[in-house]
């Protein structure tokens, strides 16, 4: 066992996924319960886009303005139930490395739309969480689902004779 997934490291990992958790949490929740637009939001990247500095890509800007903007209601319930739902997961380290990649995800998009804020912070925090690998889910429903999840996968594998890659 590497010494950052030692259990008594891995409380500190664990106080830090809550910490995570809690901030996408909380992010979320105020935008599921006031409603949410993010159609000015990308209309106010698209807009840093331009410039001799631009704050946004062209290539971003091209994908908010082909892709985002067209689609704002998608976006506008994918943002607050995608923070909510890594949010939660993160709390009860369930389904730890993939809210830990979405979150990264969004804080990157953000990121790249312009927005600093707390998201490098978040981002990083992200990163250095999935780097934690197992110390960052020690403490949580992962360790006792992904080893059950994992075993009905190797039992169904047994049972059709398929080799699946894990």
């Amino acid at each position: 066992m590497r010494w950052w997934e030692d259990q008594k490291v891995s409380m500190v990992w664990t106080v830090i996924r809550i910490w995570l958790g809690v901030q996408w949490l909380e992010a979320g929740w105020h935008k599921v319960n006031d409603g949410f637009d993010a159609s000015g939001f990308l209309q106010g990247a698209l807009a840093k886009a331009t410039g001799d500095h631009p704050a946004v890509q062209g290539w971003y800007a091209e994908f908010l303005k082909g892709f985002a903007i067209p689609n704002v209601d998608l976006f506008n319930v994918l943002i607050p139930w995608g923070e909510v739902l890594v949010g939660a997961g993160l709390i009860v380290g369930f389904m730890t490395i993939p809210a830990l990649l979405a979150g990264a995800f969004m804080n990157l998009n953000f990121l790249l739309a312009g927005t600093v804020s707390t998201n490098p912070v978040l981002y990083t925090v992200a990163i250095i969480l999935l780097f934690a690998g197992r110390g960052a889910n020690c403490w949580g429903v992962d360790r006792w689902v992904m080893p059950y999840l994992k075993h009905m996968v190797l039992a169904k594998d047994k049972h059709h004779k398929k080799p699946i890659v894990v």
